[in-house]
């Protein structure tokens, strides 16, 4: 796991976290999906570029290992 992003029961209920902070990956996520720019959020959720960026590469490693089956027409 990226050692930017934290997983613990005890802190948002078990959600991927940006660790030292209470701010859920997806809320940076949405925040980038909703076109803020990383200096925004840096500012907003008191993290860095890499904390940005590890973000991004949690939810690409998530994806990753999805796997995806047609669905019969």
């Amino acid at each position: 796991m990226n050692d930017r992003i934290l997983i613990d029961p005890k802190v948002c209920h078990g959600k991927p976290v940006v660790r030292g902070t209470r701010t859920p990956v997806t809320v940076v996520l949405s925040a980038l999906a909703g076109g803020d720019s990383f200096d925004t959020i840096k500012h907003d959720y008191e993290i860095s570029d890499e904390d940005v960026r590890a973000c991004i590469a949690f939810a690409c490693e998530e994806i990753d290992g999805q796997t995806y089956h047609p669905l019969s027409a």
